[in-house]
């Protein structure tokens, strides 16, 4: 069975079939295994995300300033002019995944805002 990736833009989830990764069936709870997974194909999962992705960084630290989080996958879209954040989950979508990502997106748009000033 195909492994799947949510894209969490908007809290609009859209599921990747990753094939080409040939993971074993049951990788739930392993996101490390799937990030993994990912980085090694990287050309192949950009060619998955559609045109005009191009590669930031993987395990990209947001800081505060009393905790860090990191960002499993961040992409630049350069025809969308934005940034895409990925967080990866292999099992079912929680309210809590929706909220941490809400979070790293604002955290990362302020990151992002304050370094233009």
């Amino acid at each position: 069975m195909p492994s799947t990736l949510s894209n969490t833009k908007e809290f609009i989830k859209d599921p990747y079939i990753l094939e080409f990764l040939d993971l074993p069936e049951n990788i739930e709870g392993k996101e490390s295994t799937l990030e993994s997974a990912l980085i090694s194909n990287l050309k192949q999962f950009l060619l998955e995300l559609v045109k005009g992705f191009s590669f930031v960084g993987e395990q990209f630290r947001i800081s505060t300033e009393t905790d860090h989080f990191f960002v499993d996958l961040v992409f630049y879209n350069y025809l969308l002019k934005c940034f895409v954040l990925i967080d990866l989950k292999t099992t079912k979508l929680s309210h809590a995944d929706i909220g941490q990502m809400d979070m790293y997106v604002r955290m990362f748009d302020e990151l992002k805002k304050g370094k233009r000033r």
